[in-house]
């Protein structure tokens, strides 16, 4: 985990590495002002000497105000490092979220993604800035007070490896019960935050069931989940306080005592003790056992931070399982397709294939419709031809090549998908239409909506092309996006066209209309037209009959409606609905 995470230090490193100089540097100057003020009280106050008083002042303001500068410099350059390795975090993995495949995008959903970004990593940020400064300032202040006390009465600095092992074991047991709790509550956080999108998302499906009630205490059963564990977990934490206070006190009471009877007792427990040296003890006590606190702070960070981490470190180290192929090839010759004895499934652990022997072969130019009952794979079945997954079994070729020997920017850019989701980014019409081509001419872009037939609403709108589109398309109908996305397409110039089921939102007109310009203006192209209306695919010059991942029939539809079976029963039913309507 800390390895994968390194790799996005980069140009965090430099500040990293000067901030543990600056903190021992402050460091030292801090443990040096008990003794300057020991010699102080000892060779100026007590023996009223002026002169060392002011000497020993000006060495007092010296090491104060160099301490305070290497402290606020070592401050600087900490927020820099932590600033700059969150950033290069939040940027590494949103660039390997963008070359997950689908089966990536199937593991982690979209509110955890969303939680990763975002509160994850400012945990992992506060945990980097807590490494940089107090990690190396904690043990370097304990190892120079330790010894600065030593020198001064090394009796008395002995009281501090009584509390040392005291404050181990509470804080191992607080480490130990409450990483688990933190744990479960970050997890928590992505069901709060999937709550949260899936409510937003189908506001408008919640007010037209009236479940607006339902949906509240949904969102606060999860936040009292959350609040109930953080409670747990804080009070286990909170154990770590009480245990330093007791710790700091207990030395405290025990240096008082024991340095008080050698002094006043002098020449019996301790000759050298003077009433300076007891002050400085007092000082390099809180030092000493502020610094013990400091690292219990540390652990216990590292404690919240460690599932955070975790759970970064797995979006980064989530691989791409389809990369470019060993021939690299970036030319498709036409849109002709085969798929060769093709077997898919989503999952090893899968009890059965979504596709199951699947044979067919495709002519480039041909127009292919695709009908089946919902679940029998049609979506699966072209997704495996821009290589969005890879089969299981057999091979699906392209333009008389095999998928995986193709540059896969070479393959997708030759195959336009418009899938059964549609989707629309925030921006003009012309700016969601040119992701086809960004290169594109405003005739371009104008044209392609004609034979998507997205042009005569377009026409409509006051500022026409320069019509803003909401984030997902939120201002436009469901049969406008869908025109919308299929000119997107277009625009890329495909040699395969593949509709998934992207006319279901227009009328029966309009799609007979958008086939007609198909068959008219991009004869060469590649169709293939996934359908629930028999309608839309009647007149394909080949139509394929899915039915549980296998190909049930295929033919012509007059092939199909003479032979029987699922075609026909589905023809029947729809064009009985449409003559009982009539």
């Amino acid at each position: 985990m800390i390895k994968t995470l390194a790799r996005s230090i980069r140009d965090a490193a430099l500040p990293a590495i000067f901030t543990p100089i600056f903190m021992l540097a402050e460091a030292f100057c801090e443990v040096c002002i008990p003794t300057v003020m020991k010699y102080m009280i000892d060779k100026g106050i007590n023996v009223g000497d002026m002169d060392n008083v002011v000497k020993y002042g000006v060495m007092l303001l010296i090491f104060t105000v160099a301490s305070m500068f290497f402290g606020i410099t070592a401050g600087i350059t900490a927020s820099r490092a932590s600033s700059r390795f969150a950033r290069n975090l939040r940027w590494d993995m949103y660039g390997n979220i963008q070359q997950f495949t689908f089966s990536s995008i199937d593991k982690f959903s979209p509110a955890s993604l969303v939680t990763r970004l975002t509160t994850d990593v400012n945990r992992v940020q506060m945990a980097f800035q807590m490494l940089t400064r107090i990690t190396f300032r904690a043990p370097a202040m304990l190892i120079f007070a330790f010894v600065f006390s030593f020198r001064t009465s090394p009796k008395l600095s002995m009281t501090f490896l009584y509390a040392i092992p005291f404050l181990v074991i509470v804080l191992a047991i607080i480490i130990k019960k409450a990483f688990p709790i933190f744990d479960k509550t970050f997890k928590a956080y992505d069901d709060l935050n999937e709550c949260v999108e899936e409510n937003v998302s189908g506001i408008r499906v919640v007010k037209s069931f009236v479940q607006e009630e339902h949906e509240i205490s949904k969102f606060q059963a999860i936040s009292d989940k959350i609040f109930g564990l953080f409670m747990k977990a804080e009070r286990t934490v909170s154990f770590n306080a009480p245990a330093m206070q007791i710790a700091v006190y207990g030395c405290i009471i025990a240096i008082s005592w024991t340095g008080a009877h050698a002094i006043v007792a002098s020449g019996n427990a301790e000759p050298g003790l003077t009433v300076g040296g007891l002050t400085s003890l007092f000082t390099y006590t809180m030092q000493i056992l502020m610094s013990l606190m400091m690292l219990s702070m540390i652990f216990v960070m590292l404690t919240m931070s460690k599932a955070s981490a975790d759970r970064v470190a797995e979006v980064l180290r989530e691989g791409c399982d389809i990369n470019d192929g060993e021939r690299n090839l970036t030319e498709l010759k036409d849109g002709s397709i085969e798929f060769k004895n093709v077997c898919f499934k989503y999952s090893d652990t899968a009890e059965s294939n979504a596709l199951d022997h699947i044979s067919v072969r495709i002519n480039s130019g041909e127009t292919i419709g695709i009908i089946g009952g919902t679940g029998s794979s049609k979506s699966t079945f072209v997704q495996m031809i821009p290589r969005l997954y890879d089969t299981t079994e057999g091979e699906v070729l392209v333009g008389g090549e095999n998928v995986r020997d193709y540059n896969l920017e070479a393959l997708r850019n030759n195959v336009a998908m418009v899938l059964q989701k549609n989707t629309l980014f925030s921006g003009s019409i012309y700016e969601n239409i040119r992701w086809g081509d960004e290169n594109a001419s405003d005739e371009d872009v104008q044209r392609v909506c004609r034979l998507a037939c997205a042009d005569e609403f377009i026409q409509k709108f006051p500022d026409k092309y320069e019509t803003h589109i909401e984030q997902g398309g939120s201002n436009v109908s469901g049969g406008q996006k869908q025109r919308l996305c299929i000119a997107r397409a277009l625009l890329k110039h495909p040699k395969i066209l593949i509709l998934d089921d992207s006319t279901s939102a227009v009328d029966t007109h309009t799609d007979a209309m958008i086939r007609k310009a198909f068959r008219e203006e991009i004869p060469n192209t590649t169709k293939i037209i996934i359908a629930q209306r028999v309608s839309s695919v009647e007149d394909a010059d080949k139509i394929i009959v899915l039915d549980s991942g296998k190909i049930a029939d295929m033919g012509t539809h007059d092939e199909l409606y003479a032979r029987g079976g699922i075609y026909k029963e589905i023809y029947d039913q729809q064009t009985k609905g449409s003559e009982d309507d009539a």
